[in-house]
């Protein structure tokens, strides 16, 4: 359950961050993954193989899907999954910089029940539990509304911008932007950002920790047609992500091209 999973999870991650933060990023042995999937280093599989152990070991009947863990169909069985991704933003902490993830979930039946995202190097951490609410360093934490006379500050990708993608007219915003989706989730939870999208498909473990931030913090969270977000599919792929408090979630939504 949710009170008992989260003090794990956060345990799990402050751990897995001491051993992050233990690699310098530049120097991490690195190389690519197959198929163009992007980068992983010696600090990916270490973060990996700790949380594996410790989580797995505190909750052996959980279920496990992971970036960085060959995928099977045995998670499919399971009614409760972790869902892990032991570095978000791989290219921002081989270059150096401080912002990258460590964001751990857990999963019932499709639904987020507990999650946590910590940023070591900037000593961060979002946590929450299904229907506990969402905080930062302990502290409760709420979407912002917004001004509805100033443009949204939304995290976003510049592709994700093109007027292709928006038949219902471009909406005016002010685009940010982080390497980290994980971190982009927990900003707008945090209430510094009005929203985040993501129109490419995402993994599971890039947004499982931060949907439930998002929710428990008053915000919406769905798929780019507004769909319900599940998890632990087949395909563990989400078709992109659109977050917000729901005024301008349902706008996002709205002005969107059918995927």
């Amino acid at each position: 359950m949710p009170a008992t999973d989260l003090p794990l999870l956060v345990d799990a991650a402050r751990m897995a961050g001491r051993v992050a933060a233990s690699f310098v990023g530049p120097s991490a042995a690195r190389w690519d993954k197959p198929d163009d999937a992007g980068p992983v280093t010696e600090a990916d599989i270490a973060v990996n193989d700790i949380l594996m152990s410790n989580l797995r070991t505190a909750r052996p009947d959980y279920g496990w899907l992971s970036e960085e863990t060959e995928d099977t169909t045995d998670r499919l069985a399971q009614d409760t999954v972790f869902i892990i991704d032991p570095i978000d933003g791989t290219r921002s902490f081989v270059e150096g910089s401080r912002t990258w993830a460590i964001s751990i979930a857990v999963a019932r039946q499709g639904q987020i029940t507990a999650a946590a995202i910590f940023l070591p190097l900037r000593d961060k951490m979002y946590a929450a539990g299904l229907g506990k609410g969402s905080t930062l360093n302990g502290k409760p934490v709420r979407v912002a509304i917004g001004d509805p006379n100033s443009p949204a500050k939304v995290l976003a990708a510049r592709p994700n911008l093109d007027a292709r993608n928006w038949p219902g007219g471009l909406p005016t915003l002010d685009r940010h932007y982080r390497p980290s989706l994980a971190y982009r989730l927990s900003l707008v939870g945090e209430g510094r950002f009005d929203g985040m999208i993501t129109l490419r498909a995402s993994w599971e473990w890039d947004i499982a920790a931060g949907a439930l931030i998002v929710a428990e913090a008053g915000g919406s969270i769905t798929d780019r047609t507004g769909a319900p977000l599940r998890f632990n599919n087949p395909n563990p792929k989400l078709n992109g992500v659109v977050a917000a408090a729901s005024p301008l979630h349902r706008d996002l939504v709205t002005r969107l091209a059918p995927a």
